[in-house]
């Protein structure tokens, strides 16, 4: 699996300009914002190398007793005024700046947790069924959580890298054109050359750290959810060679990128000192050749030695960002996926759902799951207000032809009718308020018990959400409970047993109240009397509803009116 993960992220890989230009447009309606911390940004550092060039020109002005250009009939006095000043500000801008920076990333994140979300909802469930959860987990979390680095440290940076650096060839050059022109080649190599040679060698290594450690994660939420069966036969030892193996393996590749980054920093640190001293011969001699004054030769060197600052924060940012630019490859992969059952929309229909039920029917439905064929030309017809049962063994096709007719997957062929529609014809939101669906495993979110049952109905009355309990036969039992309907079922609902979990779901059916119930197995955990119970408040809830029922044992079926049998293609 590792390798068919790796092998599709390089495949489908984009560029990092491409990935860049995706993340900038989201930026475009804090614009404003972000242009306030890119000139805060510039007049920071340029307050903070003029202040070392400010004491140059002192210690010249103290020399010399007058300077030219810029600082003509300065006085030292004035120049320690400037200089307090420009170290005053550049606190000040540095604070505004990076508070600007932090306010958009953390308001870009918030935006798109959102569009995630939203993405992984149209995409269920076709789309996510089978998919490794701790990967979408560490999506969601972990990969989100760096684009921090791209939002708040680096787009404003490149802005002010290129504007501060722009300022200074200039300042440089009106000293001598052959020094500006080192400056400009100096900045374009440390802030531009370094980054993109470094950003090109380690992406790779970078994109298969965050899938790594997205595996990881799905290995850990595996192991902690299967802790009983792990411990049952044995298998604790195994599953903790298995996941230090897979953690030695992070580490590795963590200091291999570490490594990749001390030799960059190395790299960044030598070339500035070798156009600091290229500046300083540079000048000299232009010096010597009287093309250029002494405060031209001290200037000139200490703003070259004191300007690499911002194009230091970009060349430094390469190392985060090969596992930025993988993360956010890994998002925008997501939200770009496109939902294999497209939800219906703004259709104009006077049908809501909720009433004027009149039936269902299959009619020469083929469906398969990729090569795996498991309805081929399958009829079936429900009449309104009866209790159909279908029958079938194991893997036959039964609860597929329920997930067919919720719409959780479009069939290949044929059609799925409701009240005489194609449910593709059918406002996405009004089938479902029609449609009450209990799997054969139920899931019970980390909240009370009251909370799980209303998950049917949002907004139930306490009144209601008891009545459907009764009904579920749940009510006598949550009541035996300490806290009774406000008691916690703990994560995935492991504080109760399989039977009540079920008889929760079957709750949320009887309030959400739909005309057409599909159930699929539902009393396949229970007792012989609490199957007998909800069998009989079926029977009477299938007198104003339309009920299918599937399951493999006959004595469900008893209360159907009509059965039909389902056999295993071969």
């Amino acid at each position: 699996m590792r390798s068919e993960t790796m092998k599709t992220f390089s495949k489908n890989r984009r560029s990092s300009w491409n990935i860049m230009r995706s993340l900038i447009g989201l930026v475009y309606p804090l614009l404003h914002i972000m242009a306030l911390a890119v000139f805060l940004g510039a007049a920071g550092y340029l307050c903070a190398i003029f202040l070392t060039i400010l004491a140059g020109g002192g210690l010249l002005l103290g020399m010399q007793g007058k300077l030219s250009g810029w600082f003509a009939h300065i006085s030292v006095q004035q120049l320690c005024v400037f200089m307090a000043l420009l170290a005053v500000l550049r606190g000040v801008f540095h604070y505004i700046e990076q508070y600007c920076n932090h306010f958009i990333a953390f308001k870009l994140l918030a935006m798109i947790r959102h569009q995630v979300f939203a993405a992984l909802r149209k995409l269920c469930p076709a789309r996510l069924e089978g998919r490794d959860k701790g990967n979408l987990i560490s999506i969601i979390t972990t990969d989100i959580e760096l684009l921090e680095v791209f939002y708040a440290h680096t787009i404003s940076p490149i802005a002010i890298a290129f504007s501060t650096s722009a300022i200074m060839v200039c300042y440089i050059g009106q000293y001598h054109v052959l020094a500006g022109l080192l400056a400009l080649t100096g900045y374009i190599i440390v802030g531009a050359v370094i980054p993109l040679w470094n950003g090109k060698r380690g992406a790779k290594k970078g994109m298969e750290f965050r899938v790594r450690f997205g595996e990881l994660n799905s290995f850990v939420l595996d192991s902690l959810r299967g802790l009983d069966e792990t411990i049952q036969f044995g298998q604790g030892e195994k599953r903790k060679e298995e996941m230090n193996r897979r953690s030695k393996e992070l580490s590795e590749m963590q200091e291999q990128l570490s490594q990749g980054e001390g030799r960059q920093r190395s790299l960044t640190n030598l070339i500035i000192l070798l156009f600091s001293f290229a500046m300083l011969f540079m000048t000299a001699a232009l010096y010597q050749m009287g093309n250029m004054n002494l405060e031209g030769v001290v200037l000139s060197t200490i703003a070259m030695m004191g300007s690499f600052g911002p194009v230091v924060a970009l060349s430094n940012l390469s190392n985060n960002l090969n596992q930025t630019f993988a993360s956010a490859e890994r998002v925008l992969s997501l939200l770009e996926e496109k939902p294999q059952v497209e939800e219906v929309e703004n259709l104009d229909e006077t049908w809501s759902g909720s009433e004027a039920f009149s039936g269902a029917k299959a009619e020469n439905v083929s469906f398969a799951y990729e090569d795996e064929q498991i309805l081929k030309d399958y009829s079936l017809e429900i009449p309104s207000g009866k209790i159909i049962g279908i029958h079938g063994a194991s893997g036959c096709g039964k609860s597929t032809l329920l997930k067919l007719f919720m719409r959780f997957w479009d069939v290949q062929k044929g059609s799925i009718e409701i009240s005489g529609k194609d449910v593709r014809k059918i406002n996405t939101a009004s089938l479902r308020r029609c449609e009450a669906y209990v799997t054969q495993e139920t899931h019970l979110f980390h909240d009370s018990i009251g909370n799980n049952i209303a998950i049917g109905k949002p907004y139930a009355s306490k009144e209601e959400i008891i009545t459907a309990a009764k009904r579920a036969s749940i009510h006598e039992f949550i009541l035996s409970l300490p806290k009774g309907y406000d008691t916690e079922v703990g994560e995935l609902g492991d504080t109760l047993s399989g039977g009540e979990r079920q008889r929760i779901g079957i709750a949320r059916a009887f309030l959400h109240n739909g005309p057409f119930l599909l159930m699929d197995e539902p009393t396949s955990n229970l007792d012989a009397l609490n199957e007998g119970v909800i069998l009989k408040a079926l029977k009477e809830f299938g007198k104003e509803k339309t009920v299918v029922l599937v399951s493999h044992r006959r004595s469900t079926l008893n209360i159907a009116e009509k059965i039909y049998e389902m056999k295993k293609r071969l």
